[in-house]
């Protein structure tokens, strides 16, 4: 299934250490380093969302009550 995060689910943001609650972004940093960020650093250090730079992700809840992150459309 495409749009599906599939690696290790986060824990926390990889800059500022806090716990990643409902959403995160998989993205380049201003520096051009890739990082798992809360949305609260994606927004000072990210360099935007699309291809190259950035994908967001946010928790849903299934029909099960399993869990699984999916990735935020933005309209282009």
């Amino acid at each position: 299934m495409k749009n599906k995060w599939y690696g290790v689910v986060p824990t926390e943001c990889n800059i500022c250490n806090e716990p990643i609650k409902e959403t995160f972004v998989d993205g380049r940093t201003k520096t051009g380093f890739w990082a798992i960020m809360c949305p609260a650093c994606h927004k000072e250090f990210g360099v935007g969302l699309g291809i190259g730079r950035g994908q967001e992700y946010k928790i849903k809840v299934l029909k099960d009550g399993d869990k699984e992150w999916k990735e935020v459309k933005k309209n282009s």
